[in-house]
């Protein structure tokens, strides 16, 4: 066995099934460069093992038991920047591939990719890379792309990417139940950002937020 010349990556592994962590585990074992310091299999486990061992780099699987590993990363990024993240999920889903960018992780792989491609890709993101499937993060980029049209008011330009996404759902009348369920957010989480939406574009109600959009906005592709 070869000594690392660097110490090795301190990997937190996060997955609602314990097999699953344990088959990941195994694997990261007989790499000399990665040390598995710790496991979490919930989104509150997630966050106090982070704090609690400060890893280098978290492997987050994207649904857990009591919430989303989307909120955990964004918890976690807030709380410790220098924690990179690799989200790791059962299905090619561009809602949480965008909403997993917007809180902070670096990278997005499926779990039915091969074990030596996992360890490159874990290597990657422990680097300081980004690592997205290119199929995917066209999708992505197209999204923030056309999120360009809420630019064109000052006040919409307070607002931040996923505040954007947030008001455009409220204006096509969702509630903060299902704003929540499509990014991937708490229902108290999307209460808190509703408020801030509604501070930054000095309006009162989600009314009156969904007719400020109407009104200095076009829908992307339409003619102003």
């Amino acid at each position: 066995m070869t000594v690392p010349d660097h110490p090795p990556l301190r990997v937190m592994l996060v997955d609602d099934h314990e097999v699953v962590r344990n088959g990941i585990r195994s694997m990261l074992e007989a790499e000399d460069d990665i040390h598995v310091t710790t496991e979490a299999g919930t989104v509150r486990e997630a966050i106090d093992e982070a704090d609690r061992t400060r890893p280098d780099l978290v492997v987050m699987d994207v649904r857990l038991a009591d919430g989303s590993g989307i909120e955990a990363t964004r918890e976690i990024r807030a709380n410790h920047p220098a924690i990179r993240v690799l989200m790791l999920t059962s299905f090619a889903d561009d809602e949480a591939l965008f909403a997993s960018i917007m809180a902070g992780a670096s990278g997005y792989v499926l779990k039915q990719v091969r074990s030596g491609d996992l360890v490159r890709a874990i290597r990657a993101v422990g680097a300081g890379e980004s690592l997205l499937d290119p199929a995917v993060t066209t999708a992505v980029l197209d999204r923030l792309r056309k999120g360009k049209h809420l630019m064109k008011d000052e006040r919409l330009a307070r607002l931040s990417p996923q505040e954007e996404r947030i008001l455009t759902l409220i204006a096509e009348g969702r509630t903060n139940r299902e704003v929540g369920e499509e990014l991937h957010l708490a229902e108290k989480t999307v209460k808190n950002y509703v408020s801030s939406i509604l501070s930054k574009l000095d309006v009162a109600r989600r009314a009156e937020a969904a007719a400020y959009l109407a009104r200095h906005t076009t829908t992307p592709g339409s003619v102003e």
